[in-house]
């Protein structure tokens, strides 16, 4: 006779585990922690105090008014449309623009305006110095900016110092000692040529759209096609095209080794003196 078998007791049913909720309702705020913010929406005055700079304001407002004066004389003394087209009247201009923002910058201790402006814009205001003083003050007559050198000699003469020497000198200051080192590249260079490219273009197109016997077809010596020829003239842009190539390649090479003239704090190393604006 087959022995029986015993009959297994009965397993309870397991109930199925609840899902986890993601959000916990009714959870109370734990006192004392503060919700971070993310780090693109942390405003720079966390980390760097702002910090207003008004001897370096008023130094650069001083000089771009000093050069709006001179371009003013100028203008007043010659012809507006000859005056306008001279490279050195232009990178003055330009040079008081990027002075006049550079000063609002750093009175409302904001950040300093892109490198590559600044850069370009030091590079054309030491071009028009060098080539006045390399070129143009060896020329007979001697180089005008109006084209009329004996109307007011005294204005003229002290219109002349100021665009074409002291404008660059105080550039030239301005950028060693009241910017940071380490802001320009060598990639910035060749762009930087591009204006005096199109400025040889419009010279030639403005000299081959003038009357021959006009008086001021060609602004510049160097630059008179009817004088020396398509073939010397393009010869001699392109040997200053390879002086300005090198001049701004120096720039970089300077910022890149010059002392760094922003003061900083040394008590801690939390609050850094951001660059002049």
């Amino acid at each position: 006779m087959a022995a029986e078998t015993p009959e297994l007791p009965e397993v309870p049913e397991i109930p199925p585990t609840p899902s986890i909720p993601r959000d916990i309702p009714e959870l109370p705020a734990v006192p004392g922690i503060v919700k971070l913010m993310p780090s693109s929406f942390v405003p720079p005055t966390a980390v760097m105090a702002p910090t207003r700079h008004p001897k370096a304001a008023a130094y650069r407002l001083l000089t771009a008014a000093v050069i709006t004066g001179a371009v003013a004389v100028e203008l007043h003394l010659g012809s507006p449309a000859r005056v306008l087209s001279v490279f050195a009247i232009q990178s003055n201009i330009l040079l008081t623009l990027v002075l006049f923002l550079s000063a609002r910058r750093a009175r409302a201790a904001r950040q300093p305006l892109p490198a590559t402006l600044t850069g370009a814009t030091m590079l054309y205001a030491l071009i028009t110095a060098l080539v006045h003083h390399a070129i143009l003050a060896r020329t007979s007559p001697a180089f005008s900016i109006t084209g009329e050198p004996g109307t007011h000699p005294l204005w003229q003469k002290a219109a002349t110092v100021i665009l074409l020497t002291a404008a660059p000198i105080a550039a030239l200051l301005d950028w060693l000692l009241l910017t940071e080192p380490d802001r320009l590249h060598l990639r910035q260079a060749a762009p930087w040529l591009l204006y005096p490219l199109a400025y040889l273009a419009f010279s030639l197109t403005r000299g081959e759209l003038l009357p021959a016997d006009a008086p001021d077809r060609y602004l510049h010596p160097f630059l008179d096609v009817s004088q020396h020829g398509y073939k010397h003239v393009l010869a001699n842009a392109l040997l200053l095209g390879l002086a300005f190539y090198a001049l701004a390649l120096l720039l970089v090479a300077v910022d890149h080794t010059r002392p760094n003239p922003v003061r900083r704090r040394t008590k801690t190393g939390f609050r850094l003196w951001p660059p002049v604006g």
